[in-house]
């Protein structure tokens, strides 16, 4: 069944239901001159102009790139709400093959896209964009961050994405352990691109030991003639989540990483990684719960790269951002704190603390 765009109707649904979605708008974008399709989703601005990277990826139809940009872009206004940012929530996607669809051309294009929305959208890096494409978006759109540093921005914001997930690990060791020290904890890190080595690194730092995978096995080699001791490799996360003593399991990868398949053979106490949107489904959060399984609510521990795109746009400074990203270790333990005081499981606890943030504002433009 379709509406009268031709979309499937559980797209307009989901867009639609308050429940599931609550979206402001939602633009559908395309240039025929450049082969530019793409959907930036704008889910709430009460608590300022949304932002949110863009991702660029093959999606199998129009439709799965809709429901993607829906629900990421939802998981931003909850993540900015929880990185306590002056941000709602927005995410885009550009549908294509990156290695092969992307073009300056395609990249401008989507720049005077963003440029359209007058500001109620900041555009970033995702999945399938760098910096580099924000330079050349940035050229069309002044809302745009993620920037290279020659260029007046940031530069790369997996390296403070990895160091707020590695804060919420020991946040999670803190809560179910009594020490926050990873030292000596087997870590499963699934996916070791942008955030997942950096998250390695970490982790080594302190002397976990870890077991890595990733679909592309450069990547993984990479990683294993870096670190020569203290990091063993599997096939395939299937493999990965069936490790004998994992203690951490790090979803880095794409999301719905935690599902009816893994969940009941996941051989790990806490779940704890940078991957977005890792809950396949409603339901899988009390899965974990009733499995004694802590959840580290995703869009909680990985704003670390939020947090430095959305000081892009006040003057970057390295040192303060850094520091706003290791509250993520407070902020995870007092999910955990609210979830035990109101019997919910952690997801559900960040959720209600970011839900009511935006209500209060919404609250507070109302009076005004």
């Amino acid at each position: 069944m379709t509406d009268v765009t031709g979309a499937p109707a559980d797209v307009l649904h989901t867009l639609f239901h308050a429940d599931q979605g609550g979206h402001e708008q939602v633009v559908l974008c395309q240039d025929r001159a450049s082969g530019l399709k793409a959907v930036i989703a704008i889910h709430s601005t009460a608590l300022g102009p949304a932002l949110g990277g863009t991702r660029f990826y093959p999606y199998a139809t129009e439709a799965e790139a809709v429901a993607d940009a829906l629900a990421l872009a939802r998981g931003m206004s909850y993540k900015n709400a929880m990185a306590g940012l002056d941000h709602g929530g927005g995410k885009a996607v550009i549908i294509g093959d990156p290695e092969r669809a992307k073009t300056e051309e395609l990249l401008l294009a989507y720049g005077r896209m963003v440029a359209s929305l007058g500001g109620r959208y900041v555009t970033a890096c995702d999945v399938g964009t760098y910096v580099a494409d924000m330079d050349v978006v940035a050229r069309e759109c002044r809302w745009t961050t993620g920037r290279s540093p020659e260029n007046g921005g940031a530069g790369d914001s997996s390296v403070l994405t990895a160091f707020g997930v590695y804060q919420g690990m020991r946040a999670s060791a803190q809560h179910l352990w009594g020490d926050p020290s990873l030292r000596g904890r087997r870590v499963g890190v699934a996916g070791v691109g942008k955030v997942g080595r950096h998250l390695v690194k970490h982790l080594r730092d302190e002397g976990a030991e870890i077991v890595i995978t990733d679909v592309r096995v450069d990547a993984v080699q990479r990683i294993l003639e870096q670190y020569p001791v203290g990091v063993t490799a599997v096939a395939t996360t299937e493999e990965l989540i069936r490790v004998e003593g994992l203690d951490v399991y790090a979803p880095c990868a794409l999301g719905g990483a935690l599902n009816d398949d893994s969940v009941p053979v996941l051989t790990a106490r806490v779940v704890c990684g940078a991957a977005n949107n890792q809950l396949a489904h409603p339901g899988v959060e009390k899965d974990l719960a009733d499995r004694g399984i802590l959840y580290a609510p995703d869009y909680v521990v990985n704003a670390g790269g939020v947090i430095q795109v959305a000081d892009e746009l006040h003057g970057f400074d390295f040192g303060r951002c850094k520091a706003k990203a290791a509250k993520i270790f407070d902020t995870t333990l007092a999910i955990f704190a609210r979830a035990k005081e109101d019997g919910i499981p952690p997801a559900a606890a960040a959720d209600r603390i970011a839900e009511q943030r935006m209500a209060d504002a919404r609250a507070t433009h109302a009076a005004r």
